[in-house]
């Protein structure tokens, strides 16, 4: 269910194909959701068919038609009453802290090996939100929206920045 409220928060913003859903989840809100192809097509269509969402067929020169997708009045009842609805639980899910949690009996280098590899990748995560960041630039005179979608980013990244500073700190006290 929560897809298919952010992929209707997406097409508040703009008709989208799925293509161009996609593209949005991986450059702007990776960080909060991500979701492959097949979710977002299937969810699409699922959309359409509860009537929250409309497809609008656009015809293209030497290209394959263009199915843009357009949210609906229902679909932007359905979107306001999530907004609104109290918040939904966060189950949490921390694949590499229940394997780091568990690793006490392997020998000291596997366990150098896993921090370092989780390091190398929130390294990367942070310099992909780093990115994103430069390419919003100042967000001080943002409309709400704007603001509260760079808020979700800078979030994101402190979490991060906690994250390597944690792992850090486990790698240098490591018995």
């Amino acid at each position: 269910m929560i897809l298919a409220r952010l992929i209707l928060g997406l097409l508040t913003l703009a008709p989208m194909t799925g293509y161009d859903l996609k593209k949005h989840f991986d450059s702007s809100i990776n960080h909060v959701w991500n979701a492959d192809k097949a979710q977002i097509y299937r969810t699409l269509n699922k959309l359409v068919e509860d009537g929250f969402a409309v497809v609008e067929i656009v015809p293209q020169e030497n290209y394959p038609d263009r199915q843009e997708h357009h949210i609906t009045a229902a679909g932007r009842r359905a979107l306001a009453e999530w907004l609104r609805d109290g918040l939904d639980p966060e189950p949490v899910r921390e694949p590499f802290l229940a394997r780091l949690f568990f690793s006490g009996d392997l020998e000291r280098e596997q366990v150098d090996a896993m921090l370092r590899a989780r390091r190398s990748e929130v390294t990367d995560r942070m310099e992909h939100y780093e990115g994103q960041r430069e390419d919003l630039g100042d967000v001080s005179g943002f409309d709400r929206r704007a603001y509260l979608m760079a808020a979700t980013l800078e979030r994101e990244i402190a979490r991060t920045e906690a994250e390597l500073k944690w792992l850090r700190r486990v790698e240098r006290n490591l018995p």
